[in-house]
């Protein structure tokens, strides 16, 4: 196969990206925290096609002196659920909405793009980018290329529908290969037709939830029994597609009902009441700047990067950690309260730093996210040790910013627990050193 360097000389019709080994690596740890081989596979590809065309946007944009930003579609704290069962990544340039939709392939003869992305109306994008990867590891030159777009429309009226695996077909012949024209419209907004979502009753998500959450079904979206409008409602729900992707990797039992001959709205405190306890997250990884599924680190979410690139999109306030001391690491997750905040998730952090003899200093903070500037009242963090005993616990109060336990220490292998409490709900995320 062609190097990246033959490849500028041969065709300058595309645009051509080198892919960095340390990404290829990166990429394949994270892919692990997917149900099944397919999942990882996807997760891979995409997190390598979102760095590298995302890093490349943003150094145009910078050229161009632009005020646009980048930012993934719906967060980057999402991405796992999606990667679980659809292709494809969606990006947000100003109004402009791309999907990046990437595939491995030493010919690539057509665009390829999952319905989910043509006809869910959250979902649905202005351009959808057709990406070839070579991640040939006996190569020096891993590359990807980008070899065009086509618009909303062009898949509407001038693609194949292929009802087998759900997908729109477009020959790479009637792609537009001049990314100029794509470039020149960032920022701009497109009104698409596209029908309304199906509304899904409680009773019908726990069904639809214990069918898709069994992880030894590998495509859940290929289940044709179903149809399609009750699949694009779910997981277009970003709670339930959480939930989803929890049942598949076995981490969480589905909370929405628990009594599938109960009526459709059960009681609010039946609802919300939920104790989700997660696979343990081993910090010590964290300094190797390896982060288990559902965790990022500080600069990635807040899309700061190194200013390199923006991958989230959220309006986070990245507060002074210590006003003595700069952590090593800081990693964070959103937590999810469901309809307790409207779903309106927070943002969980950890800051860590080596100290003498081995040990590691720990602080845990809490965050508002997006444009929300205060916590809701009442709620708890505390933290746990390793047999359940409460150690500190602090409340927010009405107009707090953020609440945090005081500093910790621990040696490798010591294990603790964060417990957040709002209302009926309880959250604990599991930890050692």
């Amino acid at each position: 196969m062609l190097t990246i360097s033959e490849l500028v000389n041969i065709d300058s019709r595309h645009l051509w990206l080198q892919i960095e080994a340390s990404i290829q690596v990166g990429a394949w740890q994270q892919a692990q925290h997917h149900s099944n081989p397919i999942s990882r596979y996807n997760g891979y590809l995409n997190r390598i096609c979102l760095y590298h065309f995302c890093n490349w946007l943003q150094g145009w944009l910078q050229e161009e002196q632009s005020s646009l930003d980048v930012s993934v579609i719906p967060s980057q704290a999402s991405l796992p659920s999606i990667w679980e069962l659809v292709n494809g990544t969606a990006v947000q340039v100003g109004q402009t909405r791309l999907v990046l939709v990437p595939v491995e392939t030493i010919h690539l003869e057509e665009l390829r793009v999952p319905q989910e992305w043509v006809d869910i109306p959250a979902w649905v994008a202005d351009y959808y980018v057709a990406v070839q990867l070579n991640l040939d590891s006996d190569k020096d030159e891993a590359w990807m290329g980008v070899y065009g777009f086509a618009t909303h429309h062009q898949l509407r009226n001038q693609a194949t529908y292929n009802k087998g695996d759900r997908t729109f077909s477009l020959a790479v012949e009637l792609l537009n290969e001049n990314l100029t024209t794509l470039l020149a419209t960032l920022g701009l907004g497109f009104d698409y037709k596209v029908a309304p979502q199906l509304n899904l009753s409680e009773v019908e998500v726990q069904q639809l939830l214990q069918t898709w959450g069994n992880a030894s079904i590998y495509s859940p979206r290929l289940l044709l029994d179903v149809p399609f409008e009750k699949w694009g409602a779910l997981i277009s729900n970003e709670q339930w597609r959480q939930q989803l992707y929890n049942l598949r990797m076995g981490e969480q039992e589905n909370v929405v009902s628990a009594n599938l001959n109960s009526s459709p709205t059960p009681p609010e405190s039946t609802r919300q009441k939920s104790t989700l306890e997660n696979t343990r997250v081993n910090l010590s990884e964290w300094f190797a700047k390896v982060f288990e599924a559902g965790w990022e680190s500080l600069d990635r979410f807040s899309g700061t990067n190194d200013g390199t690139t923006q991958l989230g999109n959220f309006a986070f306030g990245t507060r002074s950690i210590s006003s003595t001391r700069k952590a090593d690491i800081e990693g964070v997750k959103l937590i999810d309260f469901g309809m307790q905040l409207g779903g309106q998730p927070i943002a969980l952090l950890l800051a860590l730093s080596q100290e003498v003899e081995g040990k590691v200093s720990v602080l845990v903070q809490v965050h508002p996210t997006d444009n929300e500037k205060c916590l809701p009242p009442n709620l708890k963090l505390v933290l746990l040790e390793s047999g359940g005993k409460a150690l500190q616990e602090i409340q927010s109060r009405s107009r707090d910013c953020y609440i945090q336990l005081n500093r910790f220490k621990g040696i490798p292998g010591t294990k603790f627990s964060i417990k957040l409490i709002l209302g009926d709900c309880n959250i604990v995320e599991d930890f050692s050193i």
